[in-house]
Formats: C-alpha cells, structure tokens, sequence
C-alpha cells in the first residue's frame, strides 16, 4: 500500500506484484461524505418513485428510497417479509425529522443517497443499531470460523452486558481475532453509537452528527489484509497520525509502516501514475497484441475487446480464446482502477467454442472476486457479451479527475473543416437575403481558413459573386475548429 499525501489531496493505491490494482483519491475541498450521518429533515415526499427528498444541510438535497427506509422503531424494513410491501407515505412526511447516512455522493446534478438503515464501522465489526441480524463477511468462507467468529461475538456481547438490540457484521479482517480484539471494538462501536444518539437527540436543524474517517486512515483501517506486506508513506505527519491511529484501533498494522524518504515522488517510483494514466485511456493494449477499448455512458460502461495484431500460432480458436483470456484479467483490474460502477457490457471476440466460453467466464468470475466492490456476472448471451452490474462506491477515475471537453462537449468527435465550410456557405446564403451591407467579416479557426481559401476557394469566390457580397477571412486562435462568427464589416 502506497500513501501519497498533501494537505490539498490524499491517494492510496494498492500494488500486487508491482502491478497497480486499485487507486483511492480524497480531494480536501471536496471530501466524500458517503458514511457520515446527519440529522434530516423531509422537505419533499414523491409517491409515484416511492421516495423522498431529505435536507441534511447540503447544497442539493440527499434522496432517499422506501427500501431504505426504517419503520418506525421496530428496526424492520422492506426486506422483512412479515409485513406488507411499504409505501414512503406510511413513514414519512414533509417536515419529519430522520437520522440518515450517506451512501452515496452527490453526483452532477443529483443530490446524495442516503439511507435510514445506519452503520458505523472498525477494523472487525460493524454496528447496525436497526438491525438485530448477525452476519460474516462473505469473504470469510470456512464454515468452522465463521462459527467460532459468532460465538466469540455472543461472549464478547455478554461479557460487557450489552443486550442483543443491535446487529453485528463480522468483517473480512476478523478471521483469526480473539476475545479480547472482539470486545474492544465492540465497546468502541457502542461509544460512538451513544454519542451519535445524544447529538441526533440535541439537534434541532439539519446537521451532521458523524464523519467518516479521512482517507488514509479508512485505508488501513478497511483495505489492510494479511497479504499487505508494505504501507509506505511519503509524508511525516500522515505517518504520525497513521501511527497513532493503528495503535490504538489497528496495532497488528503498526510494524507495516514505512516513511518513504526517496527524491523520486512515490507513486511515480511504483508506476502508479503510469498506472493512473493508463487508466484514463479509451485504449489499453494486450501483450498478446490485442486490445480493449473503454466506452463510459451515463447509461453504463462498455468494453469492446479486439485481436488487433495477435493472429495466433496455431489456429485461429486458440488465438481468440488465448487474447479472451488475457482480456478477462486486464478488464477485470481496470474497471477496478477506473472504480467503473453500474452495468458494465463486454463485448468479448466471439468464440464457436462452448468450452472456451466456459473457460472465460470463469476466468472473469475468479479475477472479479479480488474486487472489494459487489458485482454479479451474468453468463454470455446469445449476442455473445457478457453482463457485469457493480455496485457504485462513488465517481469513476475519469470523472474524478476529468471533465468534459469544452469543444466536443463529451461527443469525443469535431465536425471537420469541410463540414464546417459547407455550414457556413449555407450561413452566408441565409443571412445575404437580410443582411444589407456589401461586405462581411468571417472569423474562423486555422484549419477552416486553409480550407476555404485553398480547397474550397472556387466555391467560395463563386458563392460571394452569387450573394453579391466581399467576404473577407480572418483567422482567430481561439476559436475551436467547429466555432465561427460571420458578422457585417
């Protein structure tokens, strides 16, 4: 693990076998607020989306779904099959004051998601005071831990007389732990909690009564397993901190620290900026010399895999499944790296073969599952794609660190010179009919210029004779190639 920290900008990036897997950015001046809590209130009920529009105190107001709601005090939501399906109406109304956590960030014009169903979370559990139900990690998938981890759960539960009002999740880092590791966390969940509910109590507006963690102690707090052999760190006083917070939540991570001291900036050292700028690419290339090509829509995201130069040694089969293969790992670390969420279409090169479809399915499925973020992988359609849904854990690297082209206006594409010369030809013949001056000025970028005044030139000396017009060209730096201004002299 790889902390590079600024006061203006944190990044954590994961690193197997010097490959970048994973990169996690926090801005200061815009901070993720998915895991706060605040003290809302309902300014809008909206029947027909079985939702509702909540003040928490930000710039847009936080939306959230009646499966996200808790009714009443019983704890039960829309999962609880006991009970009727839910209407938002039956539990909420304009001005009722809820507690809620964001899950989601605000996004464009979308305001943040959040839920009544509240967390709070440490290194091997999380409290869900709405929820009495008991769970392990998915993760954890040996039958005998996962009981033992219960039953030291119930012990640690007893021994501090707490009663079983609330829920636990045992997380992926709890494999192994002890009593003694249980109970601290335990107590120091419940601490927070009571906090959290006397300042809830206390508040009269829209407030925020709990953040989340800054980044680079979310880090070794949530992304630290026994396979993390390293976490090296470029700053001093992001090392202090860290130090400071494994001892006292985290210690079994405090031998793992290292101040990184080089001249040559860490991530630039471990190619995680070359890693970064991959990842910001349409096109990312295969050893085996074919390609994927990358496709973000509002709608979902798009992977088109091709054989570009690979032909293959022996037959054609071989070198489709062979170029499918090394795709199926490719794709799978760059839709973590770019953090790609919602449906996610990949077109693999389409195979005749039921077996080396098989196989890559299966390839895909193993490589999805070192992904922290939940995905289901439907099997290949009759078209030949693939399915992928991820969950969203906030803006992709692209628009994290991107925004759209102020020329093309995210079409990715520019009308070229000709098309833009034949735009103003038509411009000149509709404004000569009302337009009473002899002579006209026309500013256009370069590339426009050339191209009417050399490719175009008969036409357009033809088109000022037809209109009766001098149209004199000017060039402006800095006009985009589609931009023009053609105005009376």
């Amino acid at each position: 693990m790889l902390v590079n920290f600024t006061p203006m900008e944190t990044r954590v990036a994961l690193l197997e076998n010097g490959v970048t897997q994973d990169v996690y950015i926090e801005r200061a001046i815009s901070r993720s607020i998915v895991g706060n809590i605040y003290a809302g209130k309902v300014v809008r009920i909206v029947p027909g989306m079985q939702a509702a529009f909540v003040d928490i105190g930000l710039e847009r107001t936080s939306f959230i779904h009646v499966s996200d709601v808790i009714a009443g005090s019983s704890g039960h939501g829309r999962e609880d099959k006991s009970i009727p399906p839910m209407k938002i109406a039956d539990y909420l109304h304009d001005g009722k004051k809820i507690i809620v956590q964001a899950t989601r960030d605000p996004l464009g014009t979308k305001g943040a998601r959040v839920t009544m169903q509240l967390s709070v979370a440490t290194r091997y559990l999380v409290l869900q005071p709405h929820n009495k139900h008991t769970g392990v990690s998915q993760r954890i998938d040996k039958p005998l831990e996962k009981t033992r981890l219960k039953q030291v759960l119930a012990q640690a539960r007893a021994s501090q007389s707490m009663d079983d009002s609330t829920g636990f999740v045992l997380r992926t880092a709890a494999e192994g732990i002890g009593f003694e590791q249980m109970s601290a966390d335990m107590r120091f969940l419940y601490s927070v909690w009571a906090s959290i509910s006397r300042r809830a109590k206390a508040a009269t507006t829209a407030e925020l009564l709990y953040e989340n963690l800054p980044l680079h102690l979310r880090a070794v707090r949530d992304l630290v397993r026994p396979s993390v052999e390293h976490i090296l760190i470029d700053n001093s006083e992001c090392l202090v901190a860290l130090q400071g917070f494994c001892a006292d939540h985290v210690p079994e991570v405090c031998s793992l620290l290292e101040h990184y001291t080089g001249e040559q900036p860490l991530f630039e050292l471990h190619g995680v900026e070359d890693g970064i700028r991959c990842a910001l690419d349409r096109t990312v290339e295969l050893h085996c010399g074919g390609y994927l090509i990358f496709d973000e829509t509002e709608a979902m995201t798009v992977i088109d895999v091709n054989t570009g130069s690979f032909v293959g040694k022996r037959n054609q089969d071989d070198a489709l499944l062979k170029t499918n293969l090394e795709a199926a790992e490719v794709l799978a670390r760059q839709v973590r790296l770019r953090n790609l969420g919602g449906i996610i279409i990949v077109d693999f090169i389409n195979m005749e073969k039921s077996d080396h479809r098989r196989q890559v399915h299966d390839a895909l499925k193993k490589f999805m599952q070192q992904d922290t973020a939940l995905s289901e992988i439907a099997a290949f359609s009759k078209l030949g794609l693939i399915e992928i849904s991820r969950k969203r854990t906030g803006d992709s690297l692209e628009g994290l660190l991107c925004e759209g082209c102020a020329v093309c206006h995210g079409r990715g594409v520019i009308k070229t010179a000709e098309t833009v010369c034949y735009e103003i030809f038509r411009k000149v013949m509709s404004d000569a009919r009302t337009c009473k001056n002899d002579k006209l000025i026309l500013r256009v970028a370069e590339p426009v210029a050339n191209r009417l005044l050399n490719e175009e030139a008969t036409q357009f000396f033809d088109l000022q004779q037809s209109v009766g017009k001098i149209i004199s060209v000017r060039v402006e730096s800095s006009y985009s190639q589609e931009h023009f201004d053609l105005m009376p002299c």
